[in-house]
């Protein structure tokens, strides 16, 4: 049994680890396009949007290169490459709702093979892809977008292994995810520290080849369908648990349905629960501090971007690569322990979803700044310092809800039970009042526990 155990633990942290790589070196790549815009330039890709032009304004164009009094006029393909980042990142934001459903309806191991199938064609048409070929970008980075969040939303669940630490484990996932943008910035220095010059489709074709280490992790170290929470005891997955794997999706079918019901009457008493608070109510009451920082964060980080001074920026920009993982990550983690783990890929794809619809209006700001303020973007940024003062609504509105819960705590009270058919009276008001029942004792001392 001792062996047992310390197998899991190693099994578990395995998981874990390979998790982290997974979401820093693949799930995100996509993010860092403007390193290999550089390399993609150098190859020559979209050069057929550059003119030859003479005799113009060199400040007025986007000048590549000059010979004699020829000027190279890149600007269409400069944006070429910027309509690939945005209709990459809009379709990623848009596409993990229905890569969510896809998560919840049909489990882990469905949704990682989908994500596996679309992130090796991405990869491998980037791979194959030659400057005649330019066209192909548009595609592939979409599919290497879409994968990756399907690795990001199979991989969140891995919190629900380390019991408290699920929130940490979480956000190191969405923070990692970021990261990954370094991956083509190491693409970008090795082309150009390269003594000889070696194709980036090589390094394209290597990351296709790293597809059998996610096939193989999703395999052997991820569930079939959901790591569920409570995690169960001696709970395994992966199809290394061989017969082991029937009972325990029994056991998550039992435990979903007892997180759907999670807030109407609350679960099994725990050691948490021995001081008057259920596991669910701590969880969610330590929640709250995590969404009030967020909040703050952003509060600070529109405040710093508002004032005018360039030094005040460097904070600016610190304060934005922490929002990026604390809004990201906390407010999945919300979501995992607010409601049930059957839900979790739908309503973090909804919210990506949204919040990818509410990012378009960048474009109207702009447009704003550039015609009516000069350029000025001082009222803009005063306009949504002001608007991000309603994200304090959430924070307080479960606290609010904690002592809710903790209210109705207080107030349970027991009642006896002085004639037969009192059971089914008290069951039939409990249905139509929302109440919920709990029966102490037996014979004539049972009573009923209301609450």
């Amino acid at each position: 049994m001792v062996c047992f155990e310390k197998c899991l633990s190693v099994r578990r942290w395995l998981t874990f680890v390979t998790g982290l790589v997974e979401c820093l070196c693949f799930a995100g790549i996509v993010f860092g396009w403007a390193s290999l815009v550089f390399v993609l330039k150098m190859e020559g890709y979209f050069s057929s949007f550059c003119q030859n032009i003479t005799e113009v304004n060199i400040t007025d164009i986007n000048v590549t290169g000059v010979n004699g009094t020829d000027v190279l006029d890149c600007g269409e393909q400069d944006g070429q490459f910027s309509l690939i980042f945005t209709v990459t990142s809009v379709l990623l934001n848009l596409s993990t709702f229905p890569t969510g459903l896809v998560f919840d309806w049909f489990g882990t191991t469905v949704a990682r093979l989908c994500g596996i199938f679309l992130h090796t064609t991405g990869i491998l048409m980037v791979g194959f892809s030659t400057p005649a070929l330019s066209v192909l970008l548009f595609p592939a980075l979409c599919l290497i977008g879409v994968g990756g969040g399907l690795f990001l939303i199979t991989n969140m669940q891995v919190g629900n292994l380390f019991g408290a630490r699920r929130s940490t484990v979480i956000t190191l996932y969405n923070g990692a995810f970021d990261s990954s943008a370094a991956l083509f910035l190491v693409i970008k220095v090795r082309n150009l520290l390269h003594e000889v010059h070696v194709s980036f489709h090589i390094s394209f074709h290597f990351l296709s080849a790293c597809s059998v280490i996610h096939l193989l992790r999703t395999l052997f170290l991820m569930p079939w369908n959901f790591i569920p929470y409570p995690l169960p005891e001696h709970y395994t997955y992966g199809l290394i648990c061989g017969n082991s794997n029937t009972p325990n999706s029994e056991q998550t079918d039992r435990n979903n349905e007892a997180q759907n019901t999670v807030n109407e009457t609350p679960p099994d008493r725990t050691d948490t629960e021995s001081q008057g608070e259920t596991e669910y109510e701590a969880d969610l009451r330590a929640m709250v501090l995590s969404l009030f920082l967020t909040a703050l964060q952003c509060l600070l980080f529109s405040v710093c971007a508002t004032i005018p001074i360039l030094p005040l920026q460097y904070m600016t920009f610190i304060l934005q690569v922490l929002n990026s993982s604390f809004i990201y990550g906390g407010h999945a983690a919300f979501i995992s322990v607010a409601f049930p783990v059957c839900h979790f890929g739908k309503l973090f794809g909804l919210v990506i979803a949204l919040a990818g619809l509410f990012s378009l209006l960048q474009y109207p700001c702009f447009i704003l700044v550039d015609d009516v303020l000069d350029g000025d973007p001082l009222y803009v940024n005063i306009a949504l310092t002001l608007l991000i003062l309603f994200a304090f609504i959430h924070p307080f509105s479960v606290y609010l809800h904690c002592r809710s819960l903790a209210s109705q705590e207080a107030h349970r009270c027991l009642i006896p039970l002085s004639e037969e058919h009192d059971t089914e009276r008290f069951q039939l008001q409990a249905e139509q009042r929302q109440w919920s029942l709990e029966f102490v004792g037996s014979g004539p001392e049972e009573r009923i526990r209301v609450f």
